[in-house]
This record gives C-alpha cells, sequence and structure tokens, in this order.
C-alpha cells in the first residue's frame, strides 16, 4: 500500500510541478543517503526535476550555506537542518519561510513539538522531518533484561567492566549528549519569557543544579569507574558494534549501522539516579528539510522538500536508518516497533533544543565546563560551572 501512496504522490507532481534542477547538501551517510539516492531518483524519473545530492560535513553545513546562499554558491535545500542551527540561519536571512507553501492540514498533521522546532518569529523556516535524542541502548545478548532502575543498570554495568568488554560509555565530553545529566538535575539552558519565548539572559546551567550535574559526569568515571579518559564518539560506538559494549548512549542516527552490524539491541531512557531532582530527560533534537531563499527554482525544492516528509516516505526512511518520525500517521503505524518505542519514551521525557542563533554561543562554553570536571577527581565544579555561565554570558552579549 505504502508503494502505491508514493507512486500516486509522485505521479501527481510529475504531472503538474515539472522543473529543472536542483541541487541538494545532506550529511546523510550509509543507510540514509542510499535512501536519500533512491528518493531522489524516484522524483526526478516522475517529475523530470534533476536532483544532485552532495554530502557536505554536518559542522560545516551552516556557516557555509550562510556565506555561500547570497551569491549563489549553496544548495537548493539541505536535508537535513536541525532546529538549534536553523534560528541563525533565518535570522541571516538564507531559508525561504515556507508557510506559503504548505497547508493547515500539513501542519496538523506533525507532532507539535516539531512545528515548534521550526518556527521562528512566527514563520515556518522548514520541513520538520524526525526527531531524535540519545537514548540508553544495550545490546541484548549481553543484557537479556534491561535495567529497571539506576541501580540494577549500575551493578550491570560495573561487572561488565572487564579488561576485555565495557559496561557502559558514551561520548563523554560532548554537551548534546551530556545535557540529560543537567536536565536531571534541574539545569536548563534558557529561562523563558512571559510569551514562551527563549529568555536568552536568563542562563540556568549553573548554581547549584549545573554543579550537581557536573559531579555526576565526573562521578562516571572516578567514583562508578565506568567511563575511562578518551573515550568519545568513535571510540563508544565503535565497542558498541564490535560486541564488546554492553550498553550506550546513543541515537537513532547509529542505528543502520547497529543493524548492518547485525545486533540485536534494546532502546530505553537511561535510568535515573535517586540523587536526582526528576527524571533524566536528553535534548530533542528535530531535524527537517530547509530551502534556500535564493534559490532559483523554489518550487522544484519545496516539492521534493514535500516528497520526503510524506508519513510513508518518513517510515520508509525510519526502515533505513532508525530515525523516529514526526507525522503522527508515520508515528501511528511505528507504534508496535520496541526501537520507535524507546526513543519516543526518552523524547517525551527530553527538553527541545532552543533555536535561537543564541544556543551557538552555549556549546562550546558547555562542552569546555565537562572536560575540565573529568579532567581530575578533586575539579573544582563550582568554579567550572560558575567560569562557564560567565562565559556564555560574554559570548551572547558580543554577539548583540
Amino acid at each position: 500500500m505504502r508503494k502505491v501512496l508514493l507512486t500516486l504522490f509522485l505521479a501527481l507532481f510529475g504531472s503538474v510541478f515539472a522543473q529543472g534542477a536542483i541541487t541538494v547538501w545532506t550529511h546523510f551517510g550509509g543507510p540514509e543517503l542510499a535512501y536519500l539516492q533512491s528518493s531522489a531518483q524516484s522524483f526526478e524519473k516522475a517529475t523530470g526535476t534533476k536532483v544532485t545530492i552532495v554530502t557536505v560535513p554536518f559542522g560545516d553545513i551552516k556557516q557555509k550555506f550562510i556565506l555561500g546562499a547570497p551569491q549563489g554558491k549553496a544548495a537548493d535545500l539541505v536535508v537535513t537542518l536541525p532546529q538549534d542551527q536553523m534560528g541563525e540561519m533565518a535570522v541571516a536571512g538564507v531559508l525561504e519561510p515556507l508557510d506559503k507553501y504548505v497547508t493547515q492540514n500539513y501542519v496538523s498533521s506533525l507532532e507539535p513539538v516539531a512545528v515548534d522546532a521550526f518556527t521562528y518569529g512566527g514563520k515556518l523556516f522548514g520541513m520538520p522531518m524526525f526527531a531524535e535524542s540519545v537514548a540508553l541502548i544495550y545490546n541484548k545478548k549481553l543484557v537479556p533484561n534491561p535495567p529497571k532502575n539506576w541501580d540494577e543498570f549500575l551493578a550491570m554495568a560495573q561487572k561488565m567492566t572487564t579488561g576485555d568488554s565495557f559496561g557502559f560509555l558514551y561520548n563523554e565530553a560532548d554537551a548534546y549528549f551530556n545535557f540529560g545529566f543537567f536536565n536531571m538535575n534541574g539545569a536548563y539552558v534558557f529561562g523563558k519569557n512571559a510569551d514562551g519565548s527563549a529568555n536568552t539572559s536568563d542562563i540556568g546551567l549553573g548554581g547549584d543544579a549545573g554543579v550537581a550535574a557536573l559531579n555526576f559526569i565526573k562521578d562516571l568515571r572516578y567514583k562508578y569507574g565506568l567511563v575511562p579518559d578518551g573515550v568519545d564518539y568513535g571510540v563508544a560506538d565503535g565497542a558498541f558494534k564490535d560486541g564488546a559494549l554492553a550498553m550506550i548512549l546513543n541515537g537513532p542516527w547509529a542505528l543502520g549501522d547497529y543493524k548492518k552490524a547485525g545486533l540485536d539491541f534494546g532502546v530505553m531512557p537511561f535510568p535515573t539516579p535517586p540523587s536526582a531532582k526528576k527524571s533524566w530527560g536528553p535534548f530533542v533534537g528535530v531535524q527537517g528539510v530547509v530551502v534556500n531563499a535564493y534559490s532559483k527554482d523554489k518550487v522544484a525544492a519545496v516539492n521534493f522538500a514535500k516528497f520526503l516528509v510524506t508519513p510513508d516516505s518518513q517510515i520508509a526512511f525510519n526502515e533505513a536508518g532508525g530515525r523516529i518520525p514526526v507525522s503522527k500517521s508515520a508515528v501511528a503505524q511505528l507504534a508496535s516497533d520496541p526501537v520507535v518505542k524507546g526513543f519516543t519514551d526518552a523524547i517525551a521525557l527530553g527538553t527541545p533544543m532552543p533555536n535561537v542563533p543564541e544556543m551557538g554561543k552555549v556549546w562550546g562554553p558547555l562542552a569546555d565546563a565537562i572536560k575540565l570536571a573529568q579532567a581530575k577527581q578533586d575539579s573544582n565544579t563550582t568554579q567550572i560551572a560558575s567560569d562557564m555561565v560567565s562565559q556564555i554570558q560574554k559570548a551572547i552579549a558580543g554577539s548583540n
């Protein structure tokens, strides 16, 4: 049935909206890149629109697009952009507002968090494609029965941490991966104004909550003996794929490779320690398709974007790489998938990443603070947290 619906969708676009040529920038790799290339070929065959896919490193897309778009040196659309980068690009004037291209029915068919994520200044600047957060992914061969609480998690992780294997690892110095530990201790990035917008003068990553978070992150190494020095994304991810790691904090972007490695895995929210003020809750990111405001073929770009975000396309994308759809219909159709449920449960506990430009000033100081806290057992986390907030405040003040 899904194949029939996609065929009808493309037939409609082919008969009405045939256009020239568009270029897509993407950071996808592996199965997800193969999915995008296949989608482009189907769209091109049905519409006559030539679609060229160019891979660009994730960390380079934002700046390259901001600088290149006004000069005609950027792609017609990006697949995909996270919402925390969208605000800065919208302010720079390089993103096309999409309100006039979509219907209210389309907007209401999406999860509200996804619409909010790509709305800036009252305008929709992207077509949401999937939501994501980190969660605890466990190898069922090593963990046949997932931990029910923190004590069970800790006991399992410590037992499995030997000279040849590890119980739990993650990208230890990364701000995004660590945010759940701040959140569970009551910390937040920005406060809220009366109208619900971000109050960037109210930074909640310091104080007692920030200190508690940094202490917990430090304890994962020195108190609990779980995460040694030098563990980054590649180390943790590689160990999990090799079957040498029982549990990892990672996101749905990794699932395609885990399936390819033949792993039988489960997904669940990270267990909350009893010392926390509330449940662990990660950053919730939404990624979507954005269109170049300077594109010479906006109609074709928008039409390809619309094709990629249909419920059936989102389900196909989930099958390719495990990403979590934001279409209500797609989520309902995948409700029986335990992996989708595991990430959906984690996302429900999380906090959407701010989409304001000032968020770009947070990542560096937050990551630096985490590294300093982990550097030695007696690190002064109170001073580190205070310095972090001051650095963020100065960076934001300098950008205004």
